[in-house]
Order: C-alpha cells, then sequence, then structure tokens
C-alpha cells in the first residue's frame, strides 16, 4: 500500500507515519505538511503542501495512493477563529475532495471525541452512535462536528471508498509536551514548576474529568484502520479516566475545590489579556464531553493500548519537565521554537 498522511509532523502525525512505516504491508509512506521537517524517519518520505484553500493540488500529491490519512489541523490562533475554520474546516474539505479525485480508495480522517454533542446525564460511557453535533461555543468542537455532517454526505456520494472516523480522547506523549504547552497553557503556566512537589495545590474544577491515551498507541489503531477492511467511526481512549485528584498524585499537589464558573471566569479573563492561548469556550466543551467506549475498536481493530491513560499523561509531564520535542516545526522543543 501507497499511504499519504497530512499533518505529519504534529503529535498525532509523527507516531502515525512511524507505524505505517513499521508495517510491511505499506510500501511507502509520504508525510505532508506546511513547513518540511529534519526529522528522519526510515521509509518515510516528506512533501511540502498546504491544505489551505489556494494551496497546492493536493489531488496531485494523493495520486497513485491507496489511503490518505488525514490529521492536519490549527490549534491557534484562537483568537482569530476564521482563520482556523478556513484551515481545518475548508482545507479538510479539500482534502476530501481531492481523494475523490485521485480515485484513493481509502480515507482515515482524524476527528475527536470533542465532535461528540455532551454526554449523558447519568454519565455512562457511550459508543459511535452517540451525536456528533459538538459544543458550540469553542472553534474547536464546531470544526470537528461539522467535517462530521461533511462526511456524512460524502460517503453517500462516494459509496464505493471506505471512509473511517477516528474520535480518540487527549492524546499525550513525551515529545508532544512542549507543542501542547504552547498550545494550550503559553506563559500562564510556567513548564519549569510542573515537578512533583512544586505546584501546592490544582484547582479541582466541578465536573472535570477526561479520557486520555497515549499517541502511539492511538498511532496503531489508525495504522489498522488503514491496513483492515473497516469503515465507520472508531472510539479510542485508554483506561482509567482521570480527574483532578489523579493529576495531583502524578504532581505530589494537594487539590483546592473551584467552582467551574470562576475557573472559566479567570481562563476567559487570561484568555483576553492573552495570557491563555486556550479559549474559555474550550473548558465549556471539556466538560461537558461523554465517556467513550472503545469497544469497537478493540473487536474490529484488534486493538488494545499498551499504556495506561496514567502512562500517557506522566509521559507529558516528563516531557514537559525536559522541555521535550522533535525535529519538526510543530513539536520543536522548548527553547527552539521557531528556529
Amino acid at each position: 500500500m501507497r499511504v499519504v498522511v497530512t499533518g505529519a509532523t504534529g503529535n498525532a502525525g509523527t507516531s502515525v507515519v512511524r507505524a505505517l512505516a513499521a508495517d510491511q504491508r505499506v510500501t511507502d509512506v509520504l508525510g505532508i505538511a506546511r513547513r518540511l521537517p529534519g526529522l528522519d524517519i526510515p521509509g518515510v518520505r516528506w512533501a511540502g503542501a498546504d491544505i489551505d484553500p489556494g494551496g497546492a493540488r493536493l489531488s496531485d500529491l494523493f495520486s497513485g495512493a491507496d489511503a490518505i490519512v488525514h490529521l492536519a489541523w490549527k490549534f491557534q490562533p484562537t483568537h482569530d477563529p476564521v482563520e482556523t475554520w478556513r484551515t481545518n474546516v475548508l482545507g479538510g474539505i479539500r482534502v476530501f475532495e481531492a481523494c475523490a479525485a485521485a480515485g484513493v480508495h481509502v480515507l482515515v480522517h482524524a476527528s475527536s471525541v470533542g465532535a461528540y454533542s455532551p454526554g449523558p446525564a447519568d454519565g455512562r460511557p457511550v459508543d459511535e452512535s452517540w451525536p456528533t453535533h459538538g459544543w458550540p461555543g469553542a472553534a474547536y468542537t464546531r470544526e470537528k462536528a461539522y467535517l462530521e455532517r461533511y462526511l456524512d454526505g460524502f460517503q453517500l456520494a462516494h459509496p464505493h471508498m471506505r471512509v473511517v472516523r477516528m474520535r480518540p480522547g487527549f492524546l499525550f506523549k513525551e515529545a508532544s509536551a512542549s507543542e501542547q504547552h504552547r498550545i494550550f497553557a503559553g506563559p500562564l503556566l510556567p513548564r519549569r514548576l510542573l515537578r512533583p512537589g512544586l505546584v501546592p495545590a490544582l484547582p479541582d474544577i466541578t465536573g472535570f474529568r477526561f479520557q486520555a491515551l497515549h499517541t502511539d498507541d492511538a498511532a496503531e489503531a489508525y495504522r489498522a484502520a488503514v491496513v483492515r477492511p473497516v469503515r465507520g467511526p472508531f472510539n479510542l481512549v485508554a483506561d482509567p479516566v482521570l480527574d483532578t485528584a489523579a493529576m495531583a498524585r502524578l504532581l505530589d499537589a494537594r487539590t483546592v475545590p473551584v467552582p467551574a464558573g470562576a475557573a472559566r471566569a479567570a481562563l476567559a479573563a487570561a484568555w483576553s489579556l492573552h495570557l491563555a492561548p486556550a479559549h474559555p469556550g474550550l473548558l465549556d466543551a471539556v466538560l461537558r464531553l461523554p465517556l467513550l467506549d472503545a469497544g469497537r475498536a478493540r473487536d474490529e481493530l484488534d486493538w488494545t493500548p499498551s499504556h495506561t491513560a496514567t502512562d500517557a499523561v506522566g509521559a507529558f509531564l516528563e516531557g514537559l519537565r525536559h522541555g521535550a520535542g522533535l525535529d519538526t516545526p510543530p513539536l520543536a522543543a522548548a527553547g527552539t521554537a521557531g528556529r
């Protein structure tokens, strides 16, 4: 198989291209990114291209490919949602339509837990049939949900293309730490403080809990989705479900109860002052996300995470302490971004 991966130099992309290149059924892996990396992965070629409207002719890059894995995504600038919509939604549609124009047989799209509508009141885990209308107050969740709707129609128009939608929880690995700190925390949370014993207390926000997954485990699920004859959506998460108490144990800190409204007001003020890069609507969305049941991935992809959710977050925290990264523009280590 010849596989092309968009967004190949980011957190998920670097793990996905590595997993694909290690599979003997995959004979060629082309990683596409806006800026070429210095990273050398055996079996992976790189090409520079932009998925934005007006960018390179993607159908030319996709010509002869058996499968496209679409991972490209822009999280910033949160103060300009038109720009992220242009890349994430309009660019994503360009990728889908280029797949059809190039006669690609398999499209694996990176959706997200963020595409789901708010979870059930009883907190039970949901399967892939739960509605995917996102949370309207956050650009990230609106964009993920819109692409889900577009793919509904796209599948009907192209019934011979095998379309797979991956809906993972929060993805972490050591090498993604510097990038994720820049995207979501910024100067408001100095990474040097994130060492066990240095954080005196964590805010225990009412209703906060989440599911995490090591990025390398997610990459194995993507690889399986490329080479196995599967279709449709797959939830991807690892146990256990995490909350503030679990994070506090990793950091040897205590917890302090904080109402969700107060936490949102503080984040909104920091975002307005450009001290925090994450939009307060994203917190609203996180507090409403459903818990996911990954049974379908276990059954149809023969997939089992090798790391617990605690392992994944622990690797991320270790990366933060050391300013870890990789030689790609998105994953540049702390202190080297922009070089």
